[in-house]
């Protein structure tokens, strides 16, 4: 597996090593030792499928609250989404940053999305799949969200969505989220 650092921290891209021959490929998704060799946590219990049916999509900005809080290993297993991953830990040193990035059934790349960060996707292309373990079971006391365009964040999407749910929409400006954190 190879891990490529982003700007926020904790965070990464992963790579699976695609081993490929004549009956197609073979590539481990995850590795408890490799991620542990790297201090990121690999104790997933409960996996999660989403699927949209149309480009434009937009599902986010999620996390959940401590003693809630999960990892999130989000990999997109048809089609192409943009993948973000932003910094709502008031004591992060990138507090605030966001950080975007294709993830594909063709590139096979996932994004470890660390506790505490804000977590959603567009999709670039109809029926969009993505496939993510987490690390906590879900929670609805412990669950948080911010505006897909919340200014504070200042998040640059390839596209604007088309398909919002009304959860999504309603969401608030981390500002004033922070004050139920």
């Amino acid at each position: 597996m190879r891990f490529i650092e982003t700007p926020i921290a904790g965070a990464w891209l992963v790579q699976p090593e695609i081993r490929a021959d004549e009956r197609g490929h073979f590539a481990r998704l995850w590795c408890r030792n490799e991620l542990a060799a790297r201090g990121l946590k690999s104790d997933f219990v409960q996996c999660n499928n989403s699927f949209s049916a149309a480009a434009g999509t937009l599902r986010g900005l999620h996390w959940q609250a401590a003693p809630h809080a999960e990892v999130k290993l989000v990999g997109c297993t048809r089609g192409r989404i943009f993948d973000v991953i932003v910094d709502v830990r008031p004591e992060s040193a990138t507090f605030l940053e966001s950080f975007g990035a294709e993830l594909s059934a063709d590139n096979r790349t996932m994004a470890y999305v660390p506790e505490g960060c804000a977590h959603g996707y567009l999709t670039l292309e109809p029926g969009a799949e993505v496939v993510y373990p987490v690390t906590a079971a879900y929670a609805a006391a412990a669950e948080r969200g911010i505006r897909w365009d919340d200014p504070s964040v200042r998040i640059a999407w390839p596209a604007r969505p088309v398909v919002v749910s009304e959860k999504d929409r309603s969401w608030p400006d981390l500002q004033l989220e922070r004050s139920r954190a």
